[in-house]
């Protein structure tokens, strides 16, 4: 019954992880690939709190158990959770693009102005 909502949050935690990559030009089609990734580089480093490298891995998990289990049934509350998770991960990712972007702004217009 609640399949759906755990597939559709998981894809937007996936996507805002490719996003992350993306902006360093890296792009994985495999969703363990993103995963490792997005782990290696943002969650081992710093950039992102661990908390995120949880969310994704349980979201993962849930999906991957309600998109290929026959007979799992989700719980309605593991879907709210994934559902509340799916929004911190996004905000987390959000912010960090709006920050990253801004840098870059700001570093291209002193760059254009001591030209």
């Amino acid at each position: 019954m609640y399949d759906t909502s755990a597939n559709r949050s998981y894809y937007a935690i996936f996507h805002a992880a490719r996003a992350v990559l993306a902006l360093d030009g890296l792009d994985f089609k495999k969703h363990s690939g993103v995963i490792s990734n997005f782990q290696m580089r943002y969650i081992k480093t710093g950039i992102f709190d661990k908390q995120l490298s949880n969310i994704i891995k349980s979201a993962f998990s849930l999906r991957t158990e309600s998109d290929y289990e026959d007979f799992y049934v989700i719980a309605k509350a593991d879907v709210e959770t994934q559902v509340k998770e799916a929004d911190i991960f996004y905000h987390a990712i959000s912010e960090y693009i709006h920050e990253k972007n801004k840098k870059e702004i700001r570093t291209t217009t002193l760059g254009a102005y001591n030209s």
